[in-house]
């Protein structure tokens, strides 16, 4: 009779160890990504309560109110699509979209090539390049009520810096603010001198990615500065040019801030804007369903030209986005 010993074979301690080791760890690990994610939403959620509570709840509210007619005491009262209707038929505010795209076309074009030139002459090392880096940006943070009280002195007809410049040329004083067809130039200017520090640091950052070596073999082949900049250089720069334009165009669409303290629309209602025409209907006149569908269609707008150049810069290959 034959007698069998089962002998078991030796297992490494590890081995055996090693699931409860991982089995163990598992509990540990998503308890501490648990602990993270509730951390990292204690710190964001309150900032994006803040935010959505100060930009769907109004959004949906304006919304409501464009339907509906309102003095902000009364009852109100429920119109449907009236006030869009009404405001088709409105000369004062297919005015305000007149001025509103005269200034988008004065100011755009400009705050660009500004930026695009002033980026270009303090993209060198030279003595003090810092500071006039630094000069440059300082209009962009000063407010627009500063600015434009600035820019009241400046342009006033009668003791203005610019007329009494004009003067001593021989140039007759010009009516600024207060003449119908400068007003509009004016506010236009007054922005360029801020918002054009802003395209600035943009084609500057831009600029500076660009590998020096590129400009560098143009030049040995033969290129004059204003070739390398043109073949080589400008189309490195057609994404920020994208994001820029629509940025500014975005911008000028939503122009107020200048016109309140400047002309509050004036003279003869010659710089009175889209916002401002919604702020002076719904917060002077009261009608806050009126500027609310004033404020809707200056949203469709502003989504229907911000769409439109962001599929031309794609069909051009200048994808900013």
């Amino acid at each position: 009779m034959a007698i069998t010993t089962d002998v078991a074979a030796p297992r490494h301690r590890g081995a055996e160890d090693q699931p409860a080791r991982r089995t163990g760890r598992s509990p540990q690990l998503r308890r501490k990504r648990r602990r993270e994610t509730i951390e990292g939403w204690s710190f964001v959620g309150p900032a994006m309560l803040v935010i959505l509570g100060l930009s769907l709840f109004p959004a949906a509210w304006a919304l409501l109110l464009s339907l509906q007619k309102w003095n902000g005491f009364a009852t109100p009262k429920f119109v449907g699509a009236a006030n869009y209707v009404k405001l088709v038929s409105d000369d004062e505010f297919i005015d305000a979209i007149v001025h509103t795209g005269l200034y988008v076309v004065l100011f755009v074009p400009a705050s660009v090539l500004a930026g695009l030139f002033l980026a270009v002459a303090l993209n060198r090392k030279i003595r003090f390049i810092g500071f006039y880096r630094t000069a440059i940006f300082v209009p962009f943070v000063a407010s627009a009520a500063a600015t434009g009280i600035l820019s009241t002195y400046l342009f006033s007809p009668q003791y203005g810096l610019v007329n009494n410049v004009l003067r001593s040329f021989g140039v007759p004083a010009q009516g600024w603010l207060e003449d119908p067809t400068q007003a509009m130039v004016v506010i236009a200017i007054m922005s360029l001198w801020g918002q054009a520090a802003f395209t600035t640091v943009l084609y500057l950052a831009a600029l500076q990615d660009i590998p020096e070596e590129l400009v560098e073999s143009a030049r040995i082949d033969g290129a004059s500065r204003w070739q390398a900049f043109w073949f080589v250089v400008w189309p490195q720069l057609g994404p920020v040019t994208v994001f820029v334009t629509i940025w500014q165009v975005i911008g000028a669409i939503q122009l107020f801030d200048l016109v309140y303290t400047t002309t509050r629309g004036g003279p003869l209602d010659a710089t009175k804007t889209i916002v401002y025409f919604l702020w002076e209907k719904a917060f002077k006149n009261l009608q806050f369903g009126y500027g609310s569908a004033a404020a809707y269609v200056l949203f469709l707008v502003t989504l229907l030209i911000t769409i439109a150049l962001v599929v031309y810069a794609r069909r051009r290959n200048l994808e900013a986005f």
